[in-house]
């Protein structure tokens, strides 16, 4: 099977050569080439022909976002890898990168951390994410599996399920909507949002796998695009219909049932699946408070958080929603879910955001 090749664009020549040190050794990978900035990167497309390009955000005489709106012009499907700094500046330009259609999006290992520290980064989470995105080259072992024990076989379909593991039964009266998306996500919910109205009749919550700081940007950036209002979720705030929240970077977010509703609870436990804010806490939390009346829907990302939370949002007669393969970046999070049974419908994503509101209508009409 021929190799994934790799274009590695970035202005440090120290972080070039530990990047490609690194993807080299692994023998499913090939630095077919390497580029100290955006105009030197251009040139050599068309000479290596790559399948994924990495490439840093700041770099001298033609940087990352400049770089990239001439790779689009190209070629609009070859998959890019933004690198870029854990800090406010770095997670704006790596929102603007990835809304100008770069694939995703990995931060730089921080100079504290030390060498080793950096190449365990690269090797356990950049090298994972190359291979998911040029999935159909490589055959991989889902990300995560050995993680979690006992998990149901993916061809194993539920008890209940039809022959494409939609579950027949009459529709529920829909009380929150929760979200999930990893990799690929910050694109696919600017889609989801977008055809959501911003009187929708019930609260919407969202685990998105990233890191701190970029979580509070993404939801400034979708409230700003977007007609519901989406806000970081804080602790103990009430829900509301017609508000969203992001579950902020590094604290898993659920809810919590009070004398006066419903709140949200901000806490930094485990991770799960190596993720915090992590969709199986979420899920289960709002299974457990609103029991039949959620809609659980899963986005593209890689691995298989979601999973066990949907398990549990279906064992209260809740619903689940996730999107299809072919308009999924990674079909890991999603995939999973489907080939469990588990999903009451597989959608692309353009047609999810109508599928909420066509459930919404449809239990509050079988009330």
């Amino acid at each position: 099977m021929s190799k994934i090749r790799v274009l590695v664009v970035d202005d440090s020549a120290l972080f070039r050569r530990m990047v490609t040190e690194e993807l080299s050794a692994d023998p499913a990978l090939e630095v077919v080439g390497t580029a100290a900035n955006g105009k030197i990167a251009l040139t050599k497309l068309s000479q290596v022909k790559p399948d994924v390009v990495l490439l840093d955000v700041e770099m001298p005489e033609l940087d990352g976002l400049a770089t990239l709106r001439e790779i689009r012009k190209k070629d609009p499907r070859l998959p890019v890898i933004m690198f870029s700094a854990l800090t406010e500046r770095g997670a704006t330009e790596t929102l603007e990168a990835l809304s100008l259609g770069a694939t995703e999006y990995f931060t730089k290992p921080a100079a504290t951390g030390g060498l080793g520290d950096s190449l365990r980064i690269i090797r356990d989470e950049l090298i994972p994410e190359i291979k998911a995105i040029c999935g159909s080259r490589v055959q991989l072992a889902p990300p995560g599996l050995h993680r979690s024990a006992g998990l149901t076989p993916p061809s194993t379909r539920r008890p209940g399920a039809g022959p494409s593991g939609a579950f027949a039964a009459l529709p529920a009266r829909v009380d929150v909507v929760a979200v999930a998306a990893s990799t690929g996500g910050p694109s696919a919910l600017t889609t989801l949002f977008a055809g959501l109205p911003a009187d929708l009749a019930v609260p919407v919550l969202i685990v998105q796998h990233m890191p701190p700081v970029f979580t509070g940007l993404l939801a400034q950036r979708l409230s700003a695009q977007n007609p519901l209002p989406i806000a970081e979720g804080l602790a103990d705030e009430p829900l509301a219909p017609g508000r969203a929240w992001l579950a902020p970077g590094d604290y898993h977010m659920g809810v919590e049932r009070n004398a006066t509703g419903v709140k949200l609870v901000i806490e930094r436990s485990a991770q799960e699946n190596s993720c915090r804010p992590a969709a199986d806490v979420l899920f289960r939390s709002v299974a457990r408070v609103y029991g039949p009346n959620v809609l659980a829907v899963v986005l593209t990302g890689m691995g298989q958080d979601g999973l066990r939370g949907c398990e549990a949002v279906k064992a209260a007669g809740g619903q689940v929603v996730v999107q299809d393969e072919a308009t999924s970046v990674v079909w890991g999070m999603p995939g999973f879910v489907a080939r469990a049974g588990l999903a009451d419908k597989v959608l692309p994503l353009a047609l999810i955001a109508p599928e909420i509101v066509r459930r919404l209508r449809a239990g509050r009409e079988a009330r």
